[in-house]
């Protein structure tokens, strides 16, 4: 899909792109996608058997007719059930984003990361964060999530049959905004198509050889999001990709009003590898991201 999000990308207020929210519902057009996984259960539960390929195609079918019974009431909701016919039954769905200012890095769900490590690797990722599930119905994890809760399902109610993760799913962060050239797009373009080659989707008459990792996978809930103090001016001294220590300087918010510095410390140690675009903040404002080892989160933990 050369365009996910058409509705978005035609958003403008004053001369800015405003793609990220749907006007009409302030929605953000990348979650509150339906669960699959209990739309579908009381159908599959009674045909899943001993072989796993039947129960993959099982799964699949069912999840086609409650996609094709979905009647949406709102073009944002067409939208998603549309994004939903076309990849509900694809082996691997990579969802290409990008940040305000970042390096590139990569979210998944626990599950779907064995399959997907040569992708990261490929892509050189600069920070992989995993997840089992982080809140909020994003398109990702609507189409990766169901197998697993599936199968979790299935166990619970006693019935041991194989069921394969059969749709991993992620979400790339291609760096930042303005990290567009032609050499970078090169670059990534032939990693995701030599990860196709390793998933066997694309024919390679030469074995694809995968870097080493430039990142260890986190747990997303280890991710620190750090936040102004007060208004003012957000003056970072860190840079995107800067290997932090906890306690290290991220940035300082200036308050020109009372002609006050307000220091930032990171909280974690980690990689700095995302951080918010603009230079004014409000009070509680959001200004970066490090990828911490240890999770310490709960609850939601993904962003607006």
């Amino acid at each position: 899909m050369p365009v996910a999000n058409p509705i978005g990308l035609a958003q403008r207020i004053d001369h800015k792109p405003m793609g990220r929210f749907e006007l009409d519902s302030s929605e953000n057009f990348n979650r509150h996608y339906p669960d699959l996984a209990r739309a579908v259960y009381d159908t599959i539960k009674p045909l899943m058997g001993s072989d796993p390929t039947a129960n993959v195609t099982a799964v699949r079918k069912a999840i086609g007719r409650f996609l094709d019974q979905w009647k949406p009431d709102t073009e944002l909701q067409s939208l998603r059930r549309t994004l939903l016919l076309l990849s509900h039954d694809a082996d691997h769905v990579i969802d290409l984003h990008c940040d305000c200012e970042g390096v590139m890095h990569f979210y998944t769900e626990e599950p779907c990361w064995p399959q997907l490590e040569p992708l990261a690797h490929l892509l050189q990722s600069r920070a992989i964060l995993l997840a089992r599930n982080s809140g909020s119905g994003p398109f990702d994890e609507c189409l990766s999530g169901a197998w697993w809760q599936l199968a979790d399902r299935l166990k619970q109610d006693g019935i041991e049959v194989p069921l394969p993760q059969g749709c991993n799913s992620t979400t790339v962060e291609l760096r930042g905004e303005s990290d567009v050239s032609h050499a970078w797009a090169k670059a990534d373009a032939q990693a995701v198509f030599d990860f196709l080659c390793i998933a066997g989707a694309v024919h390679s008459a030469t074995p694809v050889q995968v870097p080493a990792a430039l990142a260890q996978a986190t747990p997303l809930a280890g991710s620190e999001t750090l936040h102004t103090p007060c208004p003012g001016v957000v003056a970072y001294i860190a840079d995107v990709g800067q290997t932090l220590q906890k306690g290290d300087l991220v940035a300082e918010v200036i308050n020109p009003i009372d002609n006050t510095s307000h220091p930032i410390y990171a909280g974690v140690a980690g990689v700095f590898y995302a951080r918010v675009r603009d230079r004014y903040a409000h009070a509680g404002a959001e200004i970066g991201k490090i990828a911490g080892a240890t999770a310490f989160r709960t609850g939601e933990l993904l962003g607006a």
